[in-house]
C-alpha cells in the first residue's frame, strides 16, 4: 500500500513536466495559486489526483460539453444565492413524487456563477446589480461565462436591513449604520447582499472598518434574522420575507430582480424543466404569500433570450 502511495506522489521535477513549466515555477504556483502539496517526508511532493483536480479547478476555458463529473441522472443541483423562497420552491419539487431530486449548493451568486461555468450546477440563483444600477445580473453573467445563459426569472424580492421589532436603535437607513455602538452581522463577500450594502455604504460614505461586526459573516438571509432575533446584533442586511417571518421590523433599501441562469445545452433536461414549471403553478404563489417581500410579477418569464430557445 505504501509503494502504491508513493508512486501517486510526484516529485517537484515530475510535477513541473506534468505542468508543462520550469521547477521554480512549481514553487510560485505552491505559494500564489494553491498548487497542492506536502512536505511531510522533508521535500516537496504532490499528489497526482490533487494535482490533477486543481488544473480542473483553474480551467476557465471548457470546451463545449465538456462536463467533468457527469450530473446524475434524477437530480437537479441549484447553486448561488441563498432565499427563502427558493427553499421552499426546492422542498415542493421534492415532494411532486416525480423521481427527482433537488439539492442546493448555498455559494452566492458570484459562486453559483463559478459553478455554472465549471459545470457543477444546472442552474445558477443571482441577484447580481449591474454597475450602473439598471439591470441584474446580464453584465455579470457576460463577463463570468463563455456564453450567455437562459436567464429566467424566479421572483422579486426586497432587500433592506433587518432590526428587532420596534427599531430600538432609530435607524433610518443604511448612513446610520455607523453610529457608534451599533453591532452589525454580515453576508459573506461574493453574495449579491453583500455587494448591495458595499454599494450603499460608499454612496453614504460610510467606512465599512468603522462598522463594529461587518466582517461577522454569517451564510443565510435567515441566520441574519435570527442573529438579530437573538440580540447578537442590532442589525444586519437582508430580505423583508425573512424579516417578516421572524417578526422583525424592516428598512427597505431596494426592490431587485432574482434570476435562475441555465445553460443552454441544459435547459431542456428534465428536472429543469420540471423545476421552472413550478412557478407557473399555485402552490408556488401560495408559497410567496406567506410573508411580505415577494413579486411574482415576471416570475417564470425567460428575460433572456427574448426569443424562444430551441433544442
Amino acid at each position: 500500500m505504501e509503494g502504491k502511495t508513493m508512486k501517486n506522489l510526484l516529485s517537484t521535477k515530475e510535477v513541473a513536466q506534468h505542468l508543462g513549466v520550469n521547477e521554480k515555477m512549481v514553487y510560485t504556483l505552491v505559494s500564489e495559486k494553491g498548487l497542492p502539496a506536502t512536505k511531510v517526508t522533508g521535500k516537496w511532493l504532490f499528489p497526482r489526483h490533487l494535482v490533477d483536480q486543481w488544473i480542473e479547478t483553474h480551467t476557465i476555458n471548457l470546451p463545449h460539453g465538456a462536463t467533468g463529473e457527469a450530473l446524475a441522472d434524477g437530480l437537479l443541483i441549484i447553486a448561488g444565492s441563498n432565499d427563502w423562497l427558493l427553499d421552499q420552491a426546492m422542498s415542493l419539487y421534492n415532494g411532486m413524487g416525480h423521481g427527482q431530486v433537488a439539492v442546493f449548493g448555498n455559494l452566492g451568486s458570484m459562486g453559483g456563477l463559478g459553478a455554472l461555468r465549471r459545470r457543477l450546477c444546472h442552474i445558477a440563483a443571482s441577484h447580481l446589480l449591474q454597475e450602473d444600477g439598471s439591470e441584474y445580473n446580464f453584465e455579470a453573467a457576460f463577463r463570468e461565462l463563455d456564453q450567455m445563459p437562459v436567464v429566467v426569472n424566479f421572483c422579486r424580492r426586497e432587500q433592506g436591513i433587518m432590526v428587532a421589532r420596534g427599531n430600538p436603535l432609530g435607524l433610518g437607513g443604511v448612513s446610520d449604520l455607523g453610529q457608534k455602538g451599533l453591532r452589525m452581522v454580515n453576508r459573506a463577500l461574493g453574495t449579491g447582499t453583500r455587494l448591495l450594502l458595499d454599494r450603499e455604504l460608499a454612496k453614504a460614505g460610510i467606512s465599512s472598518a468603522k462598522i463594529q461586526g461587518y466582517g461577522a459573516e454569517v451564510h443565510r438571509h435567515m441566520d441574519v434574522g435570527l442573529a438579530v432575533l437573538a440580540g447578537r446584533a442590532d442589525a444586519g442586511p437582508g430580505i423583508r420575507p425573512v424579516a417578516d417571518l421572524l417578526g422583525l421590523d424592516f428598512i427597505p433599501i431596494r426592490w431587485e430582480r432574482f434570476d435562475l441562469l441555465v445553460g443552454r445545452d441544459r435547459f431542456f433536461d428534465k428536472p429543469v424543466q420540471l423545476f421552472l414549471g413550478l412557478l407557473h403553478e399555485k402552490g408556488f404563489a401560495d408559497l410567496a404569500g406567506q410573508c411580505r417581500g415577494y413579486d411574482l410579477g415576471v416570475s417564470g418569464k425567460m428575460l433572456f433570450p427574448q426569443q424562444p430557445v430551441t433544442g
